[in-house]
């Protein structure tokens, strides 16, 4: 699907702002409500928009620990990592984990009440023997940029054919 300005600014003001009424993105992006919320629609047919959701503090939930693990799992046969991402998906505390080269396989992010229940369940993750060899632990001491956009400018994903 190619997106064009007005699909992307579409998705930019939504990125940031998902209970804007359909009334009122359609004059943010400057087009009547029936054009806007055509083009709203196909983008969430296409698969573009994936869903909608609140991002919560967590600060206001309290102390919690997240903490990054860089992992590497023991045989490199396409069966061992697919045996090793299906167990990480019964695993509620790891929230992302991301597949990557250079010398380790997978980056994963966690949150846990604390350090403690982090090792307890790494101890269960060595445990269950799902092929975790090596891993290398990252505690954040604090955060200091979260973006949930995408930098649609930065990107450019214009939709555009690349000038020579």
């Amino acid at each position: 699907m190619r997106l064009d300005d007005r699909d992307l600014k579409i998705l930019s003001v939504l990125q940031s702002e998902g209970r804007i009424t359909k009334t009122e993105l359609a004059a943010r992006v400057n087009l009547s409500p029936t054009p806007c919320w055509q083009r709203l629609k196909k983008l969430e047919d296409a698969g573009v928009i994936e869903g909608y959701g609140a991002r919560v503090s967590l600060a206001a939930l309290g102390p919690l620990s997240v903490i990054f693990m860089e992992a590497e799992i023991g045989s490199h046969k396409v069966e061992d990592f697919n045996r090793f991402e299906m167990a990480l998906q019964d695993i509620p505390e790891i929230v992302e984990c991301w597949a990557v080269g250079g010398g380790i396989d997978y980056v994963m992010k966690f949150i846990c009440k604390d350090v403690g229940a982090y090792q307890r369940l790494v101890d269960e993750i060595l445990q269950a023997d799902i092929g975790l060899k090596r891993y290398y632990t990252y505690v954040v001491t604090k955060p200091v940029k979260s973006t949930p956009t995408l930098p649609f400018a930065a990107l450019s994903i214009q939709g555009k054919p690349e000038e020579q």
